[in-house]
């Protein structure tokens, strides 16, 4: 397609084992497919099944993409089979034994390296390794990163500057220093490894140094978002660095697309049919969809909260439950609830996974209730939605500052305290301060906030066409691909 793949340039994917993290890596492999590369993505069984179903959709549009399995070695490990990634229904203590089986692939993925022989690898952050296997290749290795350009300033403010030390208390309010902007924190809002040293802390520093090493990085990101930060981040690193996004917007451009998008099972058209026929009898803008994404869980106090909040607010809703949030009294009282809210038709309930591109652009959506979560942020931004902020752990409480306090496009609930995904955190934020958020957010009041969300949704959409900023650098880095591949094979045919 177009020059850019004359060359048949050849790459190879390295997902992480995180939905969060696979599915806009697995995005941007298949925009590398579309610009006429040869891509294989590499994973496990189980990780494969959240984008086959996308994989066989471009193979069969003629595009050079394929998915190469390499068996999780789970017995090895000491883990049932099928517990191979890190999401919301991994066991906390079964964690280090994923790392532990993933350490023991790392050879095996060197020796594909080696075997697939490709002009280029793009692995996620969380394979920082990966930047001496190419080295050894003699190929570029691009790093991705799964968070904000302006996440990954903050983070680095802090580990620069360390303003948090110079705080009187954890709930003392301090400025993150050299940024583009004036961004103030408090030290419980900062992830435990930037408050001080743990394990993550060293993981996070290796991971630095590999980028730097790196060839460049890969952000689900466009320059009208972020552009401040986007050159910023450039500037602190002193690495290339090339934002593409929005890939969920780039690369679904179909109705098939956006259904087959991170679906780990088998297509419930029930399902489907009934979230899709209950938001078609209801007004335009009007529903609020509701969801912490793919690896959070709520204790049973929490999700009481929110239910009366939703249900107080007077707002049709939508809200995403996890398999995990039912457990115990926190399971009846969510069924007791979905029952009560069916028979008002005020409310409905979806269990596990949601198609939430193609529930997004429902015109009936008329905001959404979000962790911050990179992927979610990017996506509501390409749908025009605004949002109430609500984070949790990673670098959550980083791109609620975006949302909220540079874009103005959000509405905080005031969440106050950083969790671990893994943990419930000892927050519980109240229904008034939920449903004070919803009603800011929803009113009629909010017209400024919705003018501002479909000006960027305007902005996403350009970013990806011809002459776009994210289409001008996806067209860059690949020239810059074909020609560190065609002066290698220079060198090679002039070597006597």
């Amino acid at each position: 397609m177009g020059k850019e793949g004359e060359l048949n340039l050849k790459s190879v994917f390295l997902p992480f084992l995180s939905t969060s993290h696979i599915i806009p890596l697995v995005d941007m492999a298949r925009l590398f497919a579309i610009h006429g590369i040869d891509v294989t993505i590499i994973t496990t069984p189980g990780n494969a099944t959240v984008f086959q179903k996308s994989v066989d959709l471009d193979s069969s549009r003629g595009r050079s993409i394929r998915t190469h399995l390499v068996n999780f070695p789970a017995a090895q490990v000491g883990l049932p089979p099928g517990i191979e990634a890190f999401n919301v229904d991994t066991p906390p203590e079964m964690a280090p034994r994923i790392y532990m089986g993933l350490a023991i692939l790392q050879p095996c993925f060197e020796q594909l390296f080696h075997d697939l022989r490709p002009d280029f690898i793009v692995t996620d952050m969380f394979h920082p390794w990966t930047v001496e296997a190419a080295a050894k290749l003699r190929i570029p290795r691009i790093m991705f990163h799964g968070a904000s350009y302006l996440a990954r300033s903050a983070a680095h403010a802090v580990e620069q500057y360390a303003p948090h030390l110079a705080a009187k208390s954890d709930s003392d309010r301090f400025v993150l220093p050299g940024l583009p902007e004036r961004l103030e924190m408090t030290r419980l809002q900062l992830p435990d490894w930037l408050r001080s040293p743990n394990q993550y802390t060293e993981l996070m520093k290796t991971i630095k140094e590999s980028e730097k090493k790196s060839y460049g990085s890969l952000f689900n990101s466009f320059y009208d978002l972020e552009s401040a930060y986007y050159e910023h981040y450039k500037g602190v690193m002193g690495t290339k660095s090339w934002g593409i996004g929005p890939v969920s917007l780039w690369a679904n451009q179909d109705a098939s697309d956006k259904a087959a998008r991170g679906y780990a099972k088998e297509e419930d058209e029930e399902e489907e049919e009934g979230w899709h026929k209950w938001l078609n009898t209801k007004a335009k803008s009007s529903v609020l969809y509701v969801s912490f994404g793919s690896m959070n869980k709520f204790p049973y106090s929490q999700l009481v909260e929110i239910a009366h909040a939703l249900e107080d607010s007077g707002k049709d809703f939508i809200w995403v439950v996890r398999k995990n949030d039912g457990v115990g009294e926190g399971e009846k009282f969510l069924e007791e609830f979905e029952k009560k809210v069916k028979e008002s038709k005020k409310g409905y309930l979806i269990w596990g996974w949601a198609p939430q591109l193609l529930i997004l652009e429902n015109p009936a959506i008329g905001g959404l209730v979000t962790h911050c979560g990179w992927n979610t942020v990017v996506e509501s931004v390409n749908a025009g939605l605004p949002m109430v902020t609500w984070p949790l752990f990673a670098e959550h409480f980083f791109n609620e500052k975006l949302v909220v306090d540079v874009l103005k496009i959000g509405v905080s609930v005031g969440a106050k305290e950083w969790r671990n995904w893994n943990q419930f955190g000892s927050e519980v934020v109240k229904r008034e301060d939920i449903g004070n958020a919803i009603g800011v957010m929803m009113s009629e009041e909010s017209e400024e906030l919705r003018r501002r969300a479909k000006t960027l949704s305007d902005a996403a959409k350009r970013a990806i066409q011809n002459g776009g900023s994210s289409h001008n650098n996806m067209k860059e880095l690949i020239r810059e691909l074909n020609q560190i591949k065609l002066s290698k094979a220079h060198q090679t045919s002039s070597t006597p």
